[in-house]
C-alpha cells in the first residue's frame, strides 16, 4: 500500500520549483498535489506526494529540505485519491498537538551536603 508523505514549506519558497524538483526526481505528475493558499501571496503551503518504499521517502524528503521545507510527515496507508487539503491539515494538526515540545530551560537547585542527621537553625 502506498503513504503519503506531507511537508509544510516556507512561503518564500517556489512551488513551481519544487514540482519540477519532484519530476525531476522520478515522480509523475499524478503522484503530487501542491496546496496553495489563496488569501495571501506570503503564507505558508503544503505538498503531499504519493510514496511506496523507503527510497521514495527518503527521495521526497531530500526534494522538501531543497526547497525550504520546514517539516514533513508520513502518513501510512493512504493513496493521493483520499486526500485533500482539509484531511492533511487535519492530521499534521492532530500529529503537532500530541508532539511533546521541547520545554524552556529549567533550573533545578539541588542541595550540595547531601543528605545527614544534624540539624541547622
Amino acid at each position: 500500500m502506498s503513504h503519503i508523505l506531507a511537508g509544510l514549506f516556507d512561503h518564500r519558497s517556489d512551488y513551481k520549483q519544487l514540482e519540477s524538483d519532484l519530476e525531476n526526481s522520478g515522480f509523475e505528475n499524478t503522484d503530487y498535489i501542491v496546496y496553495l493558499n489563496s488569501g495571501s501571496n506570503n503564507s505558508q503551503y503544503l505538498a503531499s506526494v504519493t510514496v511506496n518504499d523507503i527510497n521514495q521517502i527518503d527521495l521526497a524528503r531530500n526534494v522538501f529540505i531543497q526547497n525550504a521545507g520546514l517539516k514533513s510527515y508520513l502518513f501510512e496507508n493512504m493513496n493521493i485519491n483520499e486526500t485533500n487539503y482539509d484531511t492533511i491539515k487535519k492530521y499534521i494538526d492532530a500529529r503537532n498537538r500530541a508532539e511533546i515540545h521541547n520545554s524552556p530551560d529549567i533550573k533545578i537547585k539541588t542541595s550540595s551536603d547531601g543528605m545527614n542527621s544534624e540539624v541547622k537553625f
